[in-house]
């Protein structure tokens, strides 16, 4: 494989992750911080400072998927897009992302929880599992997209 391949092999995986990991953070933003007001991005002050810290996260998220839809452009425009590989990156970037604010934001760091609820564990096991699910299932796309590596653009 030619060094410029290469490239356009880590941009393929580069702007899916990028675009997985801002899908992920902006269904987190509006549905369990807008629509069912479950929590902030930052728990630990007043709500005006949980929404102010939401709307970084939000910027966050865009900022991301922008990035990764401006990489994924030009991959379209080079006619280097190998959208199996892709497609397997963005999965690999939602689940880790997920998993991520699972273990680290909400365990370690304690910013906030999914829900302040008695069962939290439940939701912790649904949030993570899924989160592993969606790592699983971008793994294998990207094990696919490697068998594949000789077909055209939209393999």
């Amino acid at each position: 494989m030619s060094k410029a391949s290469l490239n356009y092999v880590k941009r393929n995986v580069f702007s899916g992750i990028l675009v997985g990991i801002g899908f992920a953070a902006f269904i987190d933003e509006v549905v369990f911080h807008q629509l069912l007001q479950w929590h902030h991005f930052y728990d630990g002050s007043t709500t005006k400072i949980g929404i102010i810290s939401d709307g970084f996260f939000h910027a966050f998220s865009w900022f991301a998927t922008i990035g990764g839809l401006f990489l994924f452009a030009d991959l379209r425009r080079r006619n280097a897009l190998k959208f199996k590989k892709w497609h397997g990156s963005f999965w690999l970037g939602t689940g880790g992302f997920q998993l991520y604010d699972g273990l680290i934001q909400h365990k370690l760091m304690g910013l906030h929880q999914i829900r302040y609820v008695d069962t939290l564990w439940i939701y912790d096991t649904i949030w993570n599992g899924s989160a592993l699910l969606m790592i699983v299932a971008g793994i294998v796309l990207l094990q696919i997209s490697k068998k594949k590596q000789g077909h055209h653009s939209y393999e």
